[in-house]
């Protein structure tokens, strides 16, 4: 199995964690997205949205964060990442959603790079940019978990949804982004990177790690 990741792509890191908290071993091959290593035509034959991550799978080529994520668990099911319940595996992926739909595709890389260069927009404005839609998706988040046990988002196990969760969170903290606002956010995210699946998903954990 090999995994093409950038080591501060969210989404990438997404996935690092569901192959971890499987136990599922794999191979990290960078691209790397502020060298534009993704617009090479070897990738672009690989993956035509020219993003990552990238899953390959015997042989089979896997695109889209979360689609690999559903992929992982029908195809690995031990170690699940999904509730049993149908109304909690709803509930968990109405959440990963949230932060996969609505607030990463604002704030990702290339968004930023964008407002830079072709909109000219200063630093400052861009980090504004950022921090409003990482509140505004934070607030949603976490009125979600006012029923979470302050480890994990939903029940007592990691899910889609702390997968999804403690990247974003990273990021929010890279930009320095106060989450006073948010203790169940702050609580889970510092819980899970207690656990070794989680640790080791990090960026500075990565081999391409700048």
């Amino acid at each position: 199995m090999k995994l093409y990741s950038y080591f501060r792509s969210s989404a990438a890191y997404r996935v690092r964690i569901a192959l971890n908290l499987k136990e599922l071993s794999y191979e990290t091959e960078s691209i790397h997205l502020v060298k534009n290593e993704q617009q090479m035509d070897r990738y672009k034959n690989l993956n035509p949205s020219q993003l990552v991550p990238t899953l390959i799978d015997d042989d089979n080529v896997f695109l889209q964060s979360m689609s690999i994520l559903e992929y992982l668990e029908e195809q690995y099911p031990t170690k699940a990442l999904l509730p049993k319940s149908l109304i909690e595996r709803a509930k968990v992926r109405a959440f990963s959603q949230a932060i996969a739909c609505d607030i990463h595709p604002l704030n990702n890389l290339r968004v930023l790079k964008y407002l830079n260069n072709e909109l000219a927009i200063c630093d400052q404005q861009k980090n504004d940019w950022y921090t409003q839609w990482v509140i505004e998706g934070f607030k949603s988040l976490e009125l979600q978990l006012q029923h979470s046990n302050g480890q994990f988002c939903f029940g007592t196990k990691p899910t889609f949804a702390d997968c999804c969760l403690i990247p974003q969170v990273y990021n929010a903290k890279r930009f320095k982004i106060d989450l006073s606002a948010f203790p169940k956010i702050e609580s889970i995210y510092l819980h899970c990177l207690t656990l070794p699946a989680f640790l080791n998903a990090s960026p500075e954990q990565q081999p391409d790690w700048e």
